[in-house]
């Protein structure tokens, strides 16, 4: 499958995506998230590739997520879940990659692109980029794994802080809190991420493969069970009073009158 919205290239070891669609604020379409997780299938089983990388063109935004409120509306509820549903199976195939997997954020980072971002073993940003998950203001929450894969990253406290305020943080917070890695100059995002990928890929494929593997052996205890959860509330949160009315202020650009059903 090809995405008009995504350029991928394989190169000395080395995958690179990369959202090419800047005047989008590189909107996840389906037709990426679908080769999204195209490409993850075919790395997968690929032991010439140590090393993937991803990011934007554009010097403004990584990307603004999946389901913009504007979007949303415009679907119906089934064809959101499956937008979600479609979401999960790409990212998590990223997660599960054995290459080591690399984000480079060169812009405002929002929703979906967040829980992308989420999904990916090492995260570089500008210092001017910004990041939230503001779906709590459209009253929902992140369905793509932001719930399960923040607290891990940040911890609990500064996970629900940032899911249940929806506020954005700048750079300079996201790396205190190790919401990124590595903080950089906004012209040197592209450069840092190249330099790192090409510095692991230099390196033993099974030394770096296996510590990738070791520490998500670690860390992978109660994900099959949040995941059954998150998509069982994600579902069902899909067809409440809250999510309509949430949605419908965001495009109207009121505030919203939650009711709790």
């Amino acid at each position: 499958m090809i995405a008009a919205n995504l350029q991928y290239v394989v190169k000395q070891r080395v995958a690179s995506v990369t959202l090419t669609r800047p005047e989008t604020l590189n909107l996840l379409t389906e037709g990426i998230l679908h080769r999204l997780r195209e490409i993850a299938a075919e790395l997968a089983s690929n032991a010439d590739v140590d090393v993937l990388t991803i990011t934007s063109t554009g010097a403004s935004c990584f990307s603004t997520g999946i389901l913009t409120p504007e979007l949303r509306g415009s679907l119906s509820k089934p064809e959101v879940l499956k937008l979600v549903r479609l979401a999960n199976e790409a990212f998590d195939a990223i997660e599960a990659l054995p290459q080591i997997v690399i984000v480079g954020l060169n812009g405002m980072v929002r929703a979906g692109a967040g829980e992308l971002a989420l999904a990916c073993d090492i995260r570089i940003a500008g210092d001017h980029v910004t990041w939230s998950a503001p779906e709590a203001k459209w009253g929902g929450f992140p369905g793509v794994g932001a719930p399960i894969r923040l607290p891990r990253i940040v911890g609990m406290g500064r996970a629900l802080d940032l899911l249940c305020t929806g506020r954005e943080v700048e750079a300079k917070e996201m790396e205190r809190i190790g919401l990124v890695d590595i903080v950089v100059g906004r012209e040197a995002v592209h450069d840092s991420l190249a330099n790192m990928a090409r510095t692991i890929a230099d390196n033993g494929p099974l030394a770096t493969k296996g510590a990738k593997r070791i520490a998500r052996e670690r860390e992978n205890s109660g994900f099959a069970a949040a995941r059954r959860l998150s998509d069982e509330l994600r579902e069902a949160l899909e067809w409440t009073s809250d999510v309509d009315e949430g949605i419908a202020a965001a495009r109207e650009g009121r505030k919203p009158r939650f009711t709790g059903r």
